[in-house]
């Protein structure tokens, strides 16, 4: 058995997210996994002994796409990487692609050896009516513009090692809450706001409460000095909306 770590890029639109749910097989880990199943089975002609799994370095949740999911898999083939690379992306659909295949040491584990990660959360706002017709699967729509330095200062308070269970989805979290967020920067671009979050890790949906915080405070409806109450209230009902899914787009994973 060989170790083997491999980029995937996905869209994540018609996807039950990125981990095995049950009563569906429209996950990205589940067709990874089906692709490289069928693969052993025809080159080796029996049925693997033990089931492929492929292990990712992150579980987005539905709806959420990847530039760059990092992910491992202990397979058994005399494939060579670029055969792997090429079988996977001849049978897997055309909204997830493999980027690249290569053989990593035995103890290389996606998750446990993750040091960071980069989100990208896109926004778009038209007065007008207008749409962004291209990447209407791929941005929240706003019907008017937030003030982005309001965003900006009430990001400066979320930055840091804080306790973000005011921004976690899971109510029933009994994990420790704590995480480091060491940037969050916005950059405008046209009709294009676009908040970059970088960290050690992050909760369910956290990502995407923060998102729709930061959006309150653009619209005035909370103040850069709320960040600081909201932290202090571990409480999700304090902290704004939950970002559409749709906008959020996994673009790195770090390693050491």
């Amino acid at each position: 058995m060989k170790n083997y770590k491999m980029t995937v890029s996905y869209d994540g639109t018609r996807y039950y997210g990125w981990e095995h749910q049950p009563n569906t097989d429209m996950t990205i880990q589940g067709k990874l996994e089906n692709v490289l199943t069928q693969m052993l089975e025809t080159t080796s002609g029996k049925r693997p002994e033990k089931p492929v799994t492929v292990i990712g370095a992150g579980r987005t949740d539905a709806g959420v796409h990847a530039r760059a999911m990092t992910a491992n898999v202990l397979l058994e083939t005399e494939l060579s990487e670029n055969e792997i690379q090429r079988y996977m992306n001849r049978y897997l659909p055309d909204d997830i692609s493999v980027n690249e295949v290569k053989q990593a040491a035995d103890r290389f584990h996606s998750r446990f050896k993750a040091t960071g990660k980069t989100y990208r959360y896109t926004l778009w706002y038209s007065e007008d009516g207008s749409k962004p017709v291209f990447d209407r699967k791929y941005v929240w729509m706003l019907k008017e513009a937030p003030d982005v330095e309001k965003m900006r200062a009430a990001a400066e308070h979320l930055v840091g090692e804080h306790d973000f269970r005011s921004f976690c989805g899971n109510s029933h979290m009994k994990k420790p809450t704590v995480r480091l967020v060491d940037s969050i920067r916005l950059e405008t671009t046209g009709h294009y706001i676009r908040i970059y979050y970088h960290g050690t890790g992050f909760l369910q949906n956290m990502v995407r409460i923060l998102t729709g915080t930061l959006l309150e405070a653009g619209y005035g409806r909370m103040t850069p000095e709320d960040m600081d109450r909201i932290l202090e209230a571990k409480d999700r009902k304090k902290a704004g909306p939950t970002a559409p899914a749709a906008g959020l787009c996994l673009m790195k994973v770090d390693f050491q």
